[in-house]
């Protein structure tokens, strides 16, 4: 397995990194160590996690997924693995910290705290701030409405309580999530003023259907030396074929969750992985090796984020990610894209 040195870091991370997000709902706590066995044994080394997981987030699961990795981590050297974990942002979830969600310094404090307790870890590698602070369109939605401002922590206190954790040494970076140009380059902007470091990842969803990576956010990634994680690389499994037609498969996750994942239903992406699968099968390879081979091929990526409900899935998904698509399959992408720019947005 390939690495690449994210940018800003001594990190020397896997070209795939395991995802979490199933472990604790729909995956058991063996499932997980076995996924996480199979991956080390790929030479993956790169774990990206979150205290909100598992998801659908709910109060009765919350702090599951960091739990049980966790308890592999315990029981085994650390050795090279790098081990990422997100704090998750105000509102949403009135269960974490009794609705204590808001980017304070206290919050920002005890959430790290509290993950390197269920990781059983003494050092997060990259502390990620799961979604702004702000009021910001995300997950799908792309207009930006002031009338949903509101009262909240300063990205000022945000870097100033981040770079205390890198001081303390309970962290070695921090990241961003679901953010955009304005927010990457606003804390970067507060960093250097402080003389502190600032982000050096952004974990923002990114596949053949959602392309908001490309413009703005990819010159920002470029200028401030960042790199992206990117996260659902086949849109919630939708770029795996398994949905087409209008199927629904038994124990999938858009088959259990019936509102989950609304941006990866627009009406046009169907469509636009009905043309994706058509030219995969032109080049003679699988729906899932043209999509991760494409999220490989960026030039800004620092690592994809890859998760599995079964072994089956993530040994497909694993291989796929390893494959390099030639100049003729990308062009062939790029006259989709004219046609279908960015379905899921």
């Amino acid at each position: 397995m390939k690495r690449r040195t994210l940018p800003g870091t001594a990190l020397e991370v896997s070209e795939v990194c395991l995802g979490t997000m199933t472990w604790g709902q729909q995956n058991t706590e063996s499932q997980a160590h076995e996924q996480l066995e199979y991956c080390v044994s790929q030479g993956i080394n790169f774990v990206d996690t979150a205290e909100m997981y598992p998801v659908p987030p709910t109060a009765r699961t919350q702090g599951r997924t960091e739990t049980y990795l966790g308890n592999w981590l315990g029981s085994r050297p650390r050795g090279e693995l790098v081990i990422a974990t997100k704090l998750t942002g105000p509102g949403r979830r009135d269960w974490i910290r009794g609705g204590r969600t808001d980017l304070t310094r206290e919050v920002i404090a005890e959430a790290a705290q509290t993950s390197l307790q269920r990781l059983k870890i003494d050092v997060i590698d990259i502390f990620q701030i799961h979604w702004p602070q702000r009021n910001v369109p995300m997950f799908g939605s792309t207009l930006f409405d002031p009338a949903n401002e509101r009262e909240g922590p300063a990205i000022r206190e945000q870097v100033e309580a981040m770079a205390a954790l890198i001081d303390s040494g309970r962290i070695r970076h921090y990241g961003l999530s679901n953010e955009t140009t304005w927010g990457v380059c606003e804390f970067h902007r507060v960093a250097a003023e402080l003389g502190v470091p600032g982000p050096v990842t952004l974990q923002n969803s990114y596949s053949l259907l959602s392309r908001n990576v490309d413009g703005d956010l990819a010159e920002a990634l470029f200028r401030q030396k960042m790199s992206l994680l990117a996260y659902s690389p086949l849109a919630g499994g939708m770029l795996s074929g398994k949905y087409r037609g209008g199927a629904k498969p038994a124990d999938a996750r858009f088959t259990l969750f019936e509102g989950f994942g609304a941006r990866f239903r627009k009406p046009r992406v169907e469509q636009a992985i009905d043309v994706y699968a058509e030219l995969a099968e032109r080049r003679g390879i699988t729906l899932v090796q043209l999509a991760l081979g494409y999220v490989r091929s960026r030039w800004f990526l620092g690592s994809a984020i890859v998760g599995a409900t079964t072994m089956a899935q993530l040994r497909e998904d694993v291989a796929a990610a390893k494959f390099e698509l030639d100049a003729d399959t990308l062009a062939e992408i790029d006259r989709v894209q004219e046609r279908f720019p960015n379905p899921a947005a």
